[in-house]
């Protein structure tokens, strides 16, 4: 188990060690040319070290005769010596100041703040330190963020969730996005930030998002893995468990595959072919003739070792791909040449879905199962504790009645419990009546109105097509749904639902019912008095709903 994460953290660049030099500048190697050995014990100072003397060589002639006797040329220094004296230096000059702390960090040389910049470090293992990473949010706001050098995705999300006062549900998640090519992917929890960071081009950049759909196939494998594109479970005669299905593509001795056409568009052409292809551990192949899977009639695509697989957001319109289910396989040391991408286009989400999650589970194996199991242990772990843990702020309050002429403490929690949502809601009642003197919850100033403004999964004026962007992003798994302001009636809404990996559309209209208004969504047969009411409402009860409203569509400011 700990093999396979140390093998994932391993970087394959060769390590390269600088050759020490000694004071004359010759190399501290024992192959030297022979002529220099044998003749002079010690090199004349105006002659070139064995290493330039391949390029230029000079005939061993008396420096007396020769017409270039005055010529010296400049000797290379050790260049730890040089760093070193600096150091010195500056420590001396400095030694009588005091220390102040630098205001700007960012700004600093990368000797004592490094910014890492997009190709500042080569792809591989990153050195110790601290690094400056700058992570953007859905509205377009950055956030600096200083993080060391072995910092994981899961750690950085964490971080992000506690600064921003977000709720930690586990479904945050750090997002490599590529405008210019249109490209984005979802990093696994245990890739390290940094070393990311550095294989990305300069137009790349880090997006913090919601995505519920990163684990969704451990709680529902048979909905990303349909029986006709995986060839296991069509050569076997009875039904396939998940669980059987989710051990055959973890287990490293057995040998998954998944198969089906793809759109795949030629290499530096704009036209796209419809191909058979096939998925397996030692990369992607496409057939040559047919659906044949004879080796002499499969091509090899892409390697999974050396690739990450990307999600294509603008198909049609910057690719002109067939479909809008498009997904690219771009090489780790691809800077963003367009000829070194892999463009591939699936008919159906559900199919893009799982060419996209078997390629996961092919390069990664057991780790995705393994950072998968992380937020459920310490879910374990906190719920042995016999109270939650909470703030010193809220250890601080207690709760009060002043019904009587004296304020008293309640000591009851249930009496507590209860008095909260009664005060709860003779607020609701009293605001409402009260809200610049209108008595119709219909008005639009009233509380009704107004109060689901501050909720997270209400956005306001969006349009279709910007809720189904919003939900792709997220998952697209059952139950996710977002509210937002009806375009063709403004005093409605509309309830935007995922299921079955299809996007759904319910309108919430106003009625009125003995001079009281509500919302509905099922023609009046189920009314609320607003919309925070049927949010919670349909997340315990289905109702007219295909599934309950169980993921909240959330968009954070930095």
């Amino acid at each position: 188990m700990d093999s396979s994460l140390e093998s994932l953290y391993s970087c394959s660049g060769p390590q390269t060690e600088s050759t020490p030099l000694l004071h004359n500048g010759q190399t501290s190697t024992s192959h030297s040319h022979h002529h220099q050995a044998h003749q002079h014990n010690q090199p004349r100072q105006g002659q070139h070290s064995h290493g330039i003397s391949h390029i230029s060589p000079e005939p061993p002639s008396s420096s007396s005769d020769s017409p270039q006797t005055g010529l010296r040329r400049s000797q290379p220094m050790h260049i730890n010596a040089v760093r070193r004296l600096q150091e010195q230096e500056q420590q001396l000059r400095t030694s009588s100041l005091p220390a102040i702390p630098n205001p700007f960090p960012e700004l600093c040389s990368p000797a004592s703040s490094p910014v890492l910049s997009p190709g500042s470090l080569p792809p591989g293992e990153p050195s110790s330190g601290k690094y400056i990473v700058k992570i953007f949010s859905e509205d377009g706001m950055g956030k600096v963020v200083e993080i060391p050098a072995n910092m994981t995705a899961r750690d950085l999300c964490q971080l992000l969730v506690y600064k921003s006062h977000c709720v930690d549900d586990n479904s945050w998640a750090l997002v490599e996005h590529h405008p210019l090519l249109g490209l984005e992917r979802c990093l696994e929890d245990h890739e390290l930030v940094v070393q990311v960071q550095a294989s990305m081009n300069s137009d790349g950049r880090f997006l913090f998002r919601k995505n519920y759909a990163k684990y969704e196939f451990f709680r529902n494998p048979l909905t990303f893995f349909p029986e006709h594109m995986v060839a296991w479970c069509q050569e076997t005669n009875h039904a396939i468990l998940p669980s059987q299905l989710l051990q055959n593509f973890l287990a490293t001795n057995s040998c998954p595959e998944i198969q089906g056409h793809l759109y795949m568009k030629d290499v530096g052409r704009k036209s796209w072919k419809k191909v058979y292809m096939f998925l397996r551990r030692s990369g992607l192949y496409c057939s040559t003739k047919g659906t044949s899977k004879e080796p002499r009639h499969l091509q090899l695509l892409a390697d999974l070792e050396d690739s990450n697989i990307f999600t294509v957001i603008t198909g049609k319109k910057q690719h002109g791909a067939p479909t809008d289910y498009g997904f690219c396989i771009k090489p780790n040391k691809s800077r963003g040449d367009m000829k070194e991408l892999r463009m591939l286009c699936a008919e159906d989400e559900q199919s893009r879905s799982c060419w996209m999650t078997a390629f996961r589970i092919f390069k990664y194996g057991i780790v995705l199962y393994q950072n998968y199991k992380i937020p459920q242990q310490r879910k374990t772990l906190l719920s042995h504790f016999s109270a939650p843990v909470r703030s010193v702020s809220e250890n601080s309050l207690v709760a009060m009645d002043f019904s009587g002429r004296i304020g008293r403490v309640i000591d009851n929690p249930v009496e507590a419990q209860s008095a909260a949502m009664e005060e709860g809601h003779a607020w609701r009642r009293t605001q409402r009546m009260n809200i610049l003197g209108s008595h119709s919850p219909l008005h639009h100033s009233s509380l009704s109105s107004v109060i689901h403004i501050a909720q997270l999964w209400f956005h306001g004026r969006i349009t279709r097509e910007e809720s189904h962007r919003i939900i792709h992003q997220q998952g697209q798994v059952d139950g996710l749904f977002l509210l937002r302001v009806s375009q063709s009636n403004p005093k409605a809404f509309v309830l935007t639902l995922c299921h079955h990996q299809k996007i759904k559309h319910f309108q919430i209209l106003p009625c009125e019912e003995d001079g009281q208004g509500f919302f509905s969504l099922d023609d009046g047969a189920t009314k609320f008095t607003d919309l925070i009411q049927l949010v919670e409402f349909y997340q315990l009860n289905r109702g007219v709903l295909p599934c309950k409203l169980k993921h909240p569509c959330t968009v954070v400011a930095l």
